[in-house]
């Protein structure tokens, strides 16, 4: 059963206050993915407290970065069901976790967090983790 939606409201808000698209249905995450062009990251969003407190704010961090990416997408794992299970589809050989960050490059996965790398580690090296990929995958993507 999906959480209350009062209760996630303002960890919505933590990501769609900095430019994330929130993807509540599996359409909208269809529309995402399929984008191709360019790049993106897409954050599979949780309650739990290392989403709280590690993910969300190394996402804010590392999007403070002169590279980052073109789109931002987020789906709520334990409340947009058929969104998470859609974009969990596009990651079939990763095992699902929540939270857990993707980032693409013209429509191919380039690099994943799973939780396992985020709940263990503070929200400065979940930051410093994206800024390095931002720098390795989409750089050459960045305009000049």
């Amino acid at each position: 059963m999906p959480y209350s939606e009062l209760m996630i409201a303002p960890m919505r808000a933590e990501l769609a206050s900095i430019g994330f698209d929130e993807l509540r249905t599996a359409e909208d995450v269809e529309r995402f993915m399929n984008e191709t062009e360019g790049t993106a990251m897409l954050v599979l969003n949780s309650v739990c407290g290392c989403a709280a407190g590690q993910a969300r704010p190394g996402v804010r961090q590392a999007l403070e970065s002169a590279v980052k990416p073109d789109r931002l997408g987020t789906v709520f794992a334990g409340q947009d069901l058929e969104a998470t299970a859609r974009a969990r589809g596009y990651f079939a050989d990763i095992p699902p976790s929540s939270p857990s960050i993707a980032l693409l490059k013209d429509g191919e996965v380039v690099y994943f967090v799973p939780r396992h790398r985020i709940e263990s580690r503070s929200a400065e090296d979940v930051a410093a983790d994206l800024t390095s990929a931002f720098e390795r995958y989409f750089a050459a993507a960045a305009p000049a």
